[in-house]
């Protein structure tokens, strides 16, 4: 019997939980050197908070702009001016790699006969480009973004989104993200929840709780495949 019984479907955040957001940045290590652990720091804060803001706000624009808009705030709050940077980031988070055991996670879930989607705050051409990108496209069944809803998560119609476009119920999805508030936010909505804690973050002070915690997605088919 696995840990979590009853699973037909696997849903996925995107960024920092299936692509490595760090990567943009550190491909730039020949300009910013050591300066580039603190504006993938500043850069994906800000990405965050101008999603909530403009949530709270009502006034939606797609993850591209907001991660431009957060870029641009980044670097000249760091000082960094170098000619074509803010291009070769831009580019860079396009193309964002996967983490290592990815692939082999979502070939594992899928063999064993579950459904597996992304659920993102990405644009839909952000995602396409970054599912194209790692050959992910034949091991998901959806890939859904927040702008079929115009609002970003932790909206509780986003998650509502994901029930909807793959016709499960809360209990019968395992979400699994690395951003502890989605994490919390999905548990909170009614979702199974598998906080992928690749940062080393404390536990939150939100409604919600993840049903389990681990440090790679290796570990995740042990946890819901029947």
């Amino acid at each position: 019997m696995p840990a979590l019984p009853g699973i037909r479907a696997c849903v996925f955040d995107a960024y920092g939980t299936l692509f490595d957001f760090a990567a943009a940045a550190n491909s730039c290590r020949d300009v910013l050197g050591e300066r580039a652990g603190a504006l993938t720091t500043l850069w994906r804060d800000k990405q965050l908070q101008y999603t909530w803001l403009r949530s709270l706000q009502n006034r939606y624009a797609d993850l591209w702009q907001i991660t431009g808009d957060s870029l641009d705030y980044s670097l000249e709050t760091l000082g960094l001016a170098e000619p074509g940077l803010r291009q070769r980031l831009m580019d860079l988070y396009r193309t964002l790699a996967v983490f290592p055991e990815v692939p082999e996670t979502l070939r594992q879930l899928r063999a064993a006969g579950l459904k597996t989607a992304i659920l993102s705050n990405g644009s839909p051409a952000m995602l396409e480009t970054a599912v194209q990108g790692n050959d992910l496209g034949g091991l998901l069944d959806a890939v859904i973004s927040v702008e079929e809803v115009g609002a970003f998560k932790p909206d509780p119609r986003v998650y509502q989104r994901a029930l909807d476009r793959l016709g499960v119920t809360r209990t019968e999805v395992s979400f699994q993200s690395s951003n502890s508030w989605d994490a919390y936010a999905a548990s909170a909505f009614g979702m199974r929840v598998v906080w992928c804690n690749r940062y080393g973050q404390k536990p939150e002070r939100l409604p919600g709780q993840p049903d389990h915690v681990v440090t790679s997605l290796a570990a995740l088919p042990a946890l819901v495949c029947p």
